[in-house]
């Protein structure tokens, strides 16, 4: 993935003047040790400044870590730590900050040795909201050194969303299409979190397109295509013209970055697309997403914003799919119930035209794309990469503005099950546990569009704390409910 930050901690201990120094000395010591001894020590710097005690001492803190490169930061209280000095180390830390805290090590040792991190934890949280400095704590944050540094390897993916998105640029091509609605996309939020937003007509993208045309590169391109579809390769007649469009994508990147590191595209691909291009570029979105730039599909930007999170908080490819039809009953009966502990209304198949990276597909060919072949010519609908997606661990997930710029989100954990979908594009049959309460009350009550992030494993406990981090309301981030827990919507009759 090299369209993503690199995580950099550094670890400032932290002590109260009137509690022994030594006590954070040792414990930052051991801490560290545990780190590497389980981590990738490159992940963390240990700064040997100073134990921070005063306001100086933060200062100087401060300077050294920025020095060596950190771009996330976690304070330790080896002891009770400085209320003041410890919160103003994540007030002037120019990105995200954790809190951990020391547990005793020994019933041998609790005069001298006591340490009562446990309490200055209190005095911590307490200091951060007084002076409304977001930071990161985890769920029980006061552990011995290994526990600990299982905290600060939990953090990771956190830090690397939440320092991503302050370097993100989405680019995005024309308006959404006509009836879409439901893909809104205030951009005011963007800008509240950090991220900028360059947005183009898809005639800016047809011109740069054309002006490819011939490039030296494009036989090199085709080459990767080939060898990456293999069997896979129906349509071998287009892919010139698709090394073309991803060769204009990626220059396009290269060219209006600007200031901005990171950079995710919101691109257009009906219903004048395919008439023009003369092809549609899903496979083409597909194989930037593989490269860690996502691009969502029909100018969704807030789908492309949240395809980017999920990269970052997994650290691999992601996927944007419409939820878009209910698991036939035969197909249930058949292949479910009794195999897997699914109700019928806990599944549904999620689906897109073929944006999914051919890394997440358990099958793929070049196809073209059946709904919009139904009017148009079937030669300027090729494009598009099929296959059901492989089965293991999902997460479906979204951030989105409202039309009145509040944000909200939802995640949800679940699967794709090994299941054969019968059907075209990208494709899978999902199962999520109460799925049909969460589309209801979650999905429907919160006017939720269609498309939803797919990230490919269990991370919706990196996620939800990326959405709170970021200025998410707890009330305003939605999850699939376990039976017994009502929604606030919810019929308590039904």
């Amino acid at each position: 993935m090299n369209n993503l930050p690199k995580v950099k901690i550094g670890i400032v201990a932290v002590s109260r003047d009137c509690f022994p120094e030594e006590l954070s000395v040792n414990r930052r010591k051991a801490l560290v040790a545990a780190y590497k001894a389980k981590y990738d020590e490159a992940d963390i710097y240990e700064c040997p400044v100073c134990i921070v005690e005063s306001e100086i001492h933060m200062v100087q803190a401060l300077q050294d870590i920025k020095k060596e490169g950190c771009n996330a930061l976690c304070v330790y209280l080896g002891n009770f730590g400085p209320e003041i000095s410890e919160t103003l180390l994540a007030k002037h830390f120019d990105g995200p900050s954790m809190f951990v805290a020391a547990s005793e090590e020994s019933q041998n040792d609790l005069v001298g040795g006591r340490g009562d991190a446990y309490c200055g934890m209190l005095n911590a949280s307490y200091n951060l909201k007084l002076r409304n400095i977001k930071a990161y704590i985890p769920e029980y944050p006061v552990g011995t050194a290994d526990e600990c540094a299982d905290m600060i390897n939990e953090f990771v993916p956190i830090a690397r969303a939440i320092v991503g998105l302050k370097s993100l640029k989405i680019i995005s091509f024309g308006p959404r299409p006509l009836n879409f609605l439901a893909c809104n996309a205030p951009i005011k939020q963007l800008y509240n979190l950090g991220v900028e937003i360059e947005e183009n007509s898809e005639l800016d993208l047809f011109e740069a397109f054309n002006k490819h045309e011939g490039d030296e590169r494009i036989p090199a391109k085709v080459k990767e295509m080939e060898e990456e579809l293999g069997e896979g390769n129906q349509k071998p007649e287009i892919l010139a013209k698709l090394a073309q469009y991803e060769l204009t994508l990626l220059d396009w990147v290269e060219a209006h970055k600007g200031y901005r590191e990171y950079v995710a595209i919101a691109g257009k691909c009906w219903p004048a697309f395919q008439t023009q291009f003369g092809f549609v570029p899903c496979y083409v979105n597909s194989r930037l997403t593989g490269m860690g730039i996502p691009v969502s599909c029909e100018v969704d930007i807030y789908g492309c914003l949240s395809e980017f999170i999920g990269a970052a908080v997994s650290n691999d490819v992601v996927t944007l799919l419409d939820i878009n039809n209910t698991v036939p009953a035969d197909m249930y009966e058949e292949s479910i119930k009794d195999k897997f502990d699914y109700t019928h209304k806990d599944t549904f198949m999620g689906f897109h035209c073929g944006n999914t990276c051919s890394k997440k597909l358990a099958f793929c060919s070049m196809k073209n794309q059946m709904i919009m072949a139904r009017s148009l010519p079937e030669e300027v609908t090729n494009g598009t990469l099929e296959g059901d997606i492989m089965p293991g661990d999902i997460t479906f997930y979204r951030l989105q503005s409202t039309a009145d710029c509040k944000l909200r989100g939802y995640i949800a954990q679940g699967e794709v099950l090994p299941v054969a979908t019968r059907s075209f594009g990208g494709i899978g049959v999902f199962a999520i546990p109460e799925m049909g309460r969460f589309y209801r009350h979650v999905l429907i009550e919160g006017n939720y569009p269609h498309h939803g992030a797919v990230a490919f494993g269990h991370y919706g406990k990196a996620l939800f704390e990326v959405f709170k981090y970021i200025g998410v309301e707890l009330d305003e981030i939605g999850f699939n409910q376990p039976k017994g827990m009502l929604y606030k919507s919810e019929n308590p009759f039904a």
